[in-house]
């Protein structure tokens, strides 16, 4: 087997923490959408998920000012939209216009669904410590939607540097977990 130093910046790609999400925050004067690709399940009950968001950008600042947020699982048959939306800036573009998207009114959060997504979390900010250290927030789902009718989705995971994996297939295997 050979192997070789590999760059530390590039880590990150050999860690990937899950599917490529959507983050949708409401806005005064529209909803804004955001690619993340930066989050980790924290605790089972309530469900508890960490999401990195850079602290200077307009998601950050909405999510700061409304404390909540819907997570949005896309799939791979969605990868185009889900690289334009993080390709630009919701200071400038109704990315839900621009790519497409439809935004559904959620049952507990006023920032939106996505129509288009196989599922969608309702979330509400938990924890705030480390949001400015290390943009991490800690959020708590409180309503979770899935279209029943997507059997075996395939989502899109990160690599980096424009590249992305799609899960596939699943295998079961026996478990002591219920």
């Amino acid at each position: 087997m050979a192997r070789r130093n590999y760059p530390l910046a590039k880590v990150y790609g050999l860690l990937e923490p899950g599917p490529v999400l959507w983050l949708s925050t409401a806005g005064r004067e529209r909803p804004n959408l955001m690619t993340l690709s930066w989050h980790m399940p924290v605790e089972f009950e309530p469900p508890l998920v960490a999401c990195v968001l850079g602290n200077q950008g307009y998601s950050d600042g909405l999510l700061r000012k409304s404390r909540e947020c819907v997570l949005a699982i896309p799939t791979a048959e969605l990868a185009d939209r889900v690289v334009a939306v993080g390709n630009c800036s919701g200071r400038e573009v109704d990315k839900f216009r621009a790519f497409g998207l439809t935004p559904l009114p959620a049952a507990e959060v006023a920032a939106p669904l996505i129509a288009e997504a196989w599922a969608n979390l309702e979330c509400r900010v938990h924890d705030t410590r480390m949001v400015n250290r290390y943009g991490i927030y800690i959020l708590e789902v409180v309503k979770a939607w899935v279209d029943t009718s997507v059997k075996d989705p395939k989502t899109l995971h990160h690599r980096g540097m424009g590249a992305f994996m799609v899960a596939g297939g699943t295998i079961r295997l026996k478990s002591a977990m219920k």
